[in-house]
């Protein structure tokens, strides 16, 4: 290690949408055309039978809960987060998808209280209102100088790596987003040269992968780190597929120092490539879920913030921190001393197989470790 250090603090899925957005200052319609629900209060319902009140309405830091002061702790040199929700006023709801997330432009605020360097955009919500709703969306994020990535009104503005500067050293973090099939993007959704869309990437392919780095490249300057944001794979489970572990490893090989796996609703494995961090799903962050029930096996209340420390010089990894909190009243807290257990066991062991071992630390946190 040089002794020139930044740390990059990640998200997995923030999805103010649907229920959140109607607990917020200014919501949207609550229309919805889910097969089972079709008012989004409903799922603030939900969350009210499960674990208490929930005030109405409540101010922008609400949802982020403890962590807004954990991130000020951390002073990270960078924020990303996956923003997977329309930011839209728009009723054209996509067809041929059971599931639609919206959130009033009026409460971008409610993303813009976690200071967010870069937002990636490249999911599987994004354009659930069409493409007049991702337009929206890009305006409004672009108009709260909120800087974007993964989706664009072209191919190119999609896909070109955006740029956040890490401090008084220079230098700078470049994120690629990009989203895969594997998680429920449809094939129409990609961006052309011609239409409004999201970087879309064949996970299968490790060649696009390579097509990454080379993008990087080009724009990268001494100092500088670069991220790859990926949304891939399903919901739930802890099993990754060869080639999203293949698709991981060529990023890396191509230049990438850190690759932010996002999709599923609760934290996979992680892995220490080549001292570089790969997460293959950092998990929900904040949505509406609670009081849902099924797949209680997996604690989809348990939430990680992820703190990583990056050598600025090699892109190596020397620190890195994934914090626990939980969802309550749609709002998140610490998660307690069992809480923390039990995600430390659950990630030590399906994290084994790439060689990294998951330790809790005196002040709570999680650290992850190469095994020896």
């Amino acid at each position: 290690m040089s002794g020139n250090a930044v740390t990059v603090a990640l998200t997995g899925d923030v999805m103010l949408g649907r229920g959140v957005d109607q607990i917020l200052p200014h919501p949207g319609s609550p229309l919805l055309e889910e097969p089972c629900m079709r008012d989004a209060r409903d799922y603030v319902a939900l969350a009210r039978t499960a674990n208490g009140p929930v005030p109405h309405p409540v101010d922008f830091p609400w949802p982020w809960g403890e962590t807004l002061r954990t991130l000020d702790e951390l002073a990270p040199g960078a924020r990303i987060c996956n923003l997977e929700t329309s930011v839209t006023r728009s009723g054209d709801f996509a067809p041929c998808k059971d599931v639609h997330y919206r959130m009033s432009p009026a409460n971008v605020a409610a993303l813009g209280v976690a200071r967010p360097e870069v937002t990636v955009l490249a999911n599987n919500h994004v354009l659930d209102f069409g493409v007049s709703g991702l337009l929206e969306t890009l305006d409004t994020l672009a108009e709260a100088g909120l800087r974007t990535a993964g989706a664009g009104r072209n191919l190119t503005e999609a896909r070109t790596p955006v740029s956040a500067p890490l401090g008084a050293g220079g230098g700078r973090l470049l994120v690629v987003s990009m989203g895969s099939p594997s998680s429920g993007i449809p094939a129409h959704w990609a961006a052309t040269d011609e239409r409004p869309g999201v970087h879309l990437v064949r996970e299968s392919a490790t060649a696009e992968a390579e097509e990454v780095g080379a993008l990087v490249a080009e724009l990268r300057r001494p100092g500088d780190l670069a991220a790859a944001s990926v949304h891939w794979g399903s919901n739930w489970g802890y099993d990754v597929p060869p080639e999203q572990v293949r698709f991981a490893h060529a990023l890396i090989d191509s230049g990438l120092d850190l690759v932010h796996g996002h999709s599923s609703h609760h934290p996979r494995p992680v892995e220490l490539y080549r001292g570089r961090l790969v997460l293959y799903g950092c998990g929900d962050f904040i949505d509406d879920y609670e009081g849902i029930s099924g797949f209680a096996e997996f604690r989809d209340d348990l939430r990680l913030l992820h703190a990583v420390t990056l050598d600025t010089d090699t892109g190596l990894a020397s620190d890195v921190r994934l914090i626990p909190f939980q969802a309550r009243r749609m709002r998140l807290v610490r998660a307690s001393p069992a809480d923390t257990e039990w995600l430390r066991a659950t990630l030590d062991r399906v994290s084994e197989p790439f060689g990294v071992r998951v330790e809790t630390d005196p002040e709570g946190r999680l650290t992850v470790r190469a095994r020896r």
